[in-house]
């Protein structure tokens, strides 16, 4: 059974392929039952914990479990943490256990990518990061696969944490610099993404501009929201799976203030991979892809792992 440390793991999972695997995951399917959410402890110790199978026709059967404590950051210890197990489908062989985190925040950088090169305008060219945590800080590098970006602005409630994750992103090559101000930098533009664990919106419809596309990360429960319900209205939106219009705070909010018809979401990531609904329809055109998160995207990213481990392109 493998066992790849961090390290290993992360270059087991480069975006480009990753995106890729994703891309060929949502076209081709699997079976994956709706995950299950428990809420532990009460105050400063609360906590969410997500159990997410999912198996394909390929042979693969996965389990992960991912535990969100949002006050963990008075502890100073990260927000999320997770174990993914990959089994073989067809005899409950444990094949893999690998750092659920490094799962999670890899396909759920890619997934936003995956959502970015279809939605997003071709020529799109600056990117605002909103939330420079684990998953913020990969969203950058993730999307520069599928767009070429000359500005890349990080902004947090936390300074310094956009700071850090600038001085990363430069060390990668990327044009990254911290956004003093949340506002001229959403109104600046192309594209802006959240990865943040907000319970109240930040994001405001009159900094969005013409055109532009917005990438929703955060609010993966019905209590969380990012963006306020206006900035859905006259916007194609599209989410990642149907269980977005369930568990997310952004979606559920936007239909109640009557900014986003029950029927107004054009697609998902299936039926995008699989052309069964059309993309972006003009370069004015705002777009909004909500994502909650989804077995598949891990199983197809475990897999990927898996493959790449076994094949010996990294060590084990």
């Amino acid at each position: 059974m493998l066992l790849p440390n961090e390290s290993l793991l992360i270059d087991a999972l480069p975006f480009p392929a990753l995106i890729e695997a994703l891309r060929a995951a949502f076209a081709a399917g699997a079976d994956v039952p709706l995950r299950h959410t428990h809420h532990l402890g009460a105050g400063d110790s609360a906590g969410i914990s997500l159990l997410m199978p999912a198996w394909d026709a390929d042979g693969f059967y996965g389990v992960k479990i991912v535990n969100i404590y949002s006050n963990n950051h008075k502890r100073n210890k990260p927000g999320l943490h997770a174990t993914y197990i990959l089994h073989d489908a067809t005899t409950g062989e444990p094949l893999a256990i690998f750092d659920g985190n490094v799962i999670t925040s890899r396909r759920t950088a890619a997934a936003s990518a995956l959502g970015v090169d279809y939605l997003a305008r071709r020529n799109a060219r600056s990117l605002l990061v909103c939330g420079a945590g684990r998953v913020g800080s990969l969203l950058a590098p993730a999307i520069a696969t599928v767009r070429q970006l000359d500005d890349i602005m990080v902004w947090d409630i936390d300074t310094g944490a956009s700071q850090r994750t600038v001085q990363a992103l430069r060390a990668q090559g990327l044009p990254a610099r911290v956004a003093p101000a949340l506002e001229p930098a959403a109104r600046g533009a192309d594209i802006i993404t959240c990865a943040t664990l907000a319970g109240e919106p930040f994001l405001r419809a009159e900094w969005l501009a013409a055109g532009s596309h917005v990438d929703l990360v955060g609010g993966f429960t019905p209590r969380m929201c990012e963006a306020e319900p206006a900035c859905f209205a006259g916007a194609g939106v599209w989410v990642d799976t149907a269980e977005a219009t369930q568990k997310s705070g952004d979606i559920l909010n936007a239909i109640a203030a009557g900014c986003l018809g029950s029927d107004g979401i054009r697609g998902d990531l299936a039926a995008l991979a699989r052309g069964r609904c059309a993309a972006r329809t003009s370069s004015d055109q705002r777009t909004v892809f909500k994502a909650v998160g989804t077995a598949l995207e891990d199983l197809a990213a475990a897999k990927l792992a898996y493959k790449q481990l076994v094949r010996g392109d990294t060590q084990c």
